[in-house]
């Protein structure tokens, strides 16, 4: 890299320059300093590291910059929160050119931009690998958190949109030919995947008693909102929205989907949410199944058969 760190720094701060009249500080001091709001504070954290999450051949700098900032703003809209600002830390191998730098930055911009967030602050650092840690807060009204932990008896099982298109685009991603439009389509869901906050907080009005984002597979993510909330359930894997050329495996286990897993306490208001998300937000919600008294997940095939749902998706210690 040809600049220095205070060079870096300022480029990136012309980026991100501009912000709401909330952001009474933003970048380039040693803290960004915040309005209070009248809402309680939601703040997750998140990280993608090369060779893990990403490899720089297949994903570019812009596409990985708005993945980078999406990934984060997924878990604020799992807990029916609105987005407010953002701060990343950023580690740097050796070999990473600047104009890369500011290509990865534009694309956290452009998250920012499209779900009115403000990225105010970070770090940089240098590394034997590329590391984007991105800590996001949010904010609900007191005591309105949609918590994982709420889900009980009699409760249906509902997800936004499909599943398993992240994972048949990554399988894509690896073509040695042009991909056809559809097959673009598919890349874009896994480069580009879309945080449903919008949703999220239409599911939260509808009184969902718990949610969680699908980031690592339905299967997976289901069983830790069930083990949070020490109910079974039973999942219709007829019902399961299958996205376009994926599987139903990539389904249940593909992970990086960023859907929305919900529970609503009765068939009226899963009727009435979908109804509002399809009109507000042409977003699909589909009932997948029901909650139940017990522990674990029992998967029913459309011939009736049932057998445990093994939670299948990506851990990163297994």
């Amino acid at each position: 890299m040809d600049l220095t760190e205070e060079q870096l720094l300022e480029a990136i701060r012309r980026v991100l320059s501009g912000a709401g009249p909330e952001v009474r500080v933003g970048a380039g001091d040693d803290a960004a300093v915040l309005a209070p709001t009248a809402g309680e504070l939601v703040i997750t954290a998140d990280a993608l590291v090369e060779n893990v999450h990403f490899r720089r051949g297949p994903t570019g700098a812009r596409d990985l910059g708005y993945k980078a900032i999406v990934v984060s703003l997924s878990d604020i809209a799992a807990m029916g929160a609105s987005p407010r600002s953002a701060v990343c830390t950023l580690t740097l191998s050796r070999d990473v050119e600047a104009s890369w730098v500011m290509e990865l930055f534009g694309g956290m911009r452009e998250a920012c931009d499209e779900y009115a967030l403000w990225l105010v602050g970070g770090d940089l650092s240098r590394g034997g690998e590329i590391a984007i840690s991105i800590t996001v807060t949010g904010e609900v009204a007191p005591g309105r958190a949609v918590l994982r932990t709420g889900a009980r008896p009699g409760d249906r099982l509902v997800v936004t949109g499909e599943l398993g298109g992240s994972a048949a685009g990554l399988r894509l991603t690896r073509l040695r030919k042009m991909p056809t439009k559809e097959q673009r389509e598919a890349i874009l869901r896994h480069m580009r995947p879309t945080a449903r906050v919008g949703e999220g907080g239409v599911l939260a009005r509808y009184g969902a008693t718990a949610m969680i984002d699908i980031s690592d597979g339905l299967s997976l993510d289901l069983s830790r909102l069930l083990s949070a909330s020490g109910v079974a359930a039973r999942l219709e894997l007829g019902s399961v929205p299958v996205a376009n050329l994926a599987t139903l495996e990539d389904a249940l286990g593909g992970g990086e989907d960023y859907e929305l897993l919900a529970t609503l306490p009765d068939p009226g208001t899963v009727d009435a949410a979908a109804s509002e998300l399809k009109e507000a937000l042409g977003v699909s919600l589909s009932e997948i199944g029901v909650v139940e008294e017990g522990h674990g997940a029992v998967s029913v095939g459309d011939d009736g058969t049932e057998q445990p749902l093994e939670p299948t998706g990506w851990d990163h210690f297994r």
